[in-house]
């Protein structure tokens, strides 16, 4: 089963990847203006299979035919039940209309039409994602681990928990592929980024810290089945908890506590601390940049609860300093040719040598596996934090400046690294072009979008069976 997230514009259905969870996640979206039945001429086996799938010889429901895939009815009818609960979840309910129906099975024609680019691509997302996005989900439902969001699925309903994951990793395919597509589109030149720096709207992309308070309040159901009195008594405890957040020097916790009174679910959230409206999904930095320090917002109704967003306190900054390592490294590689243990004996030897007084860039020259950095002593220039892997950047952060680590591994291989030196760097002005040609991108990207479902749609054979 698929599940879909749908909402109506006036050109286009968006999708977002369903059961959103969390307070910083952001949702891609997909535009469909699929124009039903097929101006394109078929090919003699196209239309025998045309004519062997028609509403009436097809048992099985079949709605339209996408290249050599079916939709089902039954498709149609869940996408747009959930596009209407999505809707009405966001204070837009929609009717079931001709108009939605058309929008909606555009929709997922479209998607039929990505997910088989994805399958003969061999696309596939990274299972750290979606076992992550696994875990906000069950952050978000309250409870501890993957496992016991699992158990919770399948009790309802088995086979949930495992529908849950295809999806997740259909929807992160999907925008996997999207973003490949449209960042072949959109070229942005540092002329346009020069322009859009002199430009009024450049003022936005300040350095501002924004200390936020961020609560939700959860729904005690799925908001498709919730009764108007459910979410009536979500909404009270939503307000009531934003006249409490409005008082100057609020204690967070015990206004919560005292919102949470007999509702059934654990309000969610709190003093989420100082970070950049960059840093944050759309919808959120738009909210919050907005506020002056000490308001609070209205509630904001999402699909999974009430949120209630307050302005503690907002820092501006001239400059934006960063630390940095100067650092080299040596390399054995773990690979076909070399394996773990020979590898380890081998940069064990490297470590001896060096703690015997050998020259670490002549080792690294000799030695590293690194053709990157060999050729200039096992230099990597000046590193900044998450430049790295991780146990890299750890040992990095360890060595004092002038001195050498002790051999570690990672998944490229072993390492030796040697920090020459440490600085704090003033990024300002790279850290506003790259703003400024994010802003140009974001800008750009729905045309390049639009363009490139148009091109994939007009290279499929669609037909829509009544």
């Amino acid at each position: 089963m698929r599940f879909f997230s749908v909402r109506q514009t006036s050109r286009a259905v968006l999708f977002s990847m369903g059961m959103s969870a969390g307070l910083v996640l952001s949702l891609s979206a997909q535009a469909a203006t699929v124009k039903p039945a097929a101006a394109k001429a078929t090919t003699n086996a196209e239309q025998s299979n045309v004519n062997r799938l028609t509403p009436a010889n097809s048992t099985d429901g079949i709605i339209a035919l996408v290249n050599e895939n079916a939709i089902l009815k039954s498709e149609l009818v869940a996408a747009i039940t959930q596009a209407q609960a999505r809707a009405q979840a966001a204070g837009e309910p929609i009717a079931n209309s001709a108009q939605l129906q058309s929008e909606v099975l555009n929709a997922l024609i479209l998607r039929e039409l990505q997910l088989s680019m994805i399958k003969r691509s061999g696309l596939k997302p990274d299972d750290a994602a979606i076992n992550q996005r696994l875990g906000q989900i069950a952050q978000a439902e309250g409870l501890g681990s993957i496992s016991a969001l699992q158990q919770r699925l399948d009790a309802a309903r088995p086979g949930s928990y495992a529908a849950l994951r295809a999806q997740l990793i259909e929807d992160a395919s999907i925008q996997a592929l999207q973003q490949r597509q449209i960042s072949d589109r959109v070229r942005i030149s540092e002329q346009d980024i020069d322009a859009f720096l002199a430009s009024p709207e450049a003022k936005r992309l300040n350095q501002s810290e924004y200390q936020t308070i961020h609560v939700r309040v959860p729904y005690i159901d799925d908001y498709s089945r919730l009764s108007e009195a459910q979410r009536a008594e979500a909404l009270k405890v939503a307000e009531a908890l934003r006249t409490r957040l409005l008082v100057s020097d609020v204690n967070v916790t015990e206004a919560v506590a005292a919102s949470q009174g007999s509702y059934p679910i654990p309000l969610q959230g709190g003093d989420m601390g100082f970070h950049k409206a960059a840093s944050l999904p759309t919808e959120l930095s738009s909210q919050i940049t907005k506020l002056d320090v000490g308001a609070v917002s209205e509630p904001l109704v999402t699909p999974e609860g009430i949120d209630i967003i307050k302005l503690a306190n907002k820092k501006a900054s001239d400059t934006m300093l960063i630390p940095q390592w100067q650092t080299r490294h040596i390399l054995v590689k773990v690979d076909e040719l070399q394996t773990d243990a020979l590898a380890e004996q081998k940069i064990n030897d490297l470590y001896e040598q060096l703690r015997s007084g050998a020259d670490f860039a002549g080792l690294a020259s000799t030695y590293s596996d690194d053709p990157g950095s060999a050729g200039r002593g096992g230099d990597l220039d000046w590193v900044s934090e998450e430049d790295m892997v991780g146990p890299f950047e750890a040992v990095m952060k360890n060595t004092a400046v002038g001195d050498y680590s002790a051999p570690f591994k990672t998944q490229f291989g072993w390492h030796i690294l040697k920090v020459d030196g440490k600085r704090d760097q003033d990024v300002s002005e790279q850290y506003r072009r790259n703003m400024a040609r994010q802003a140009l991108y974001q800008r750009l990207a729905p045309q390049a979008q639009e363009d490139w479902l148009q091109e994939l749609r007009s290279s499929a054979y669609i037909q829509v069976l009544g």
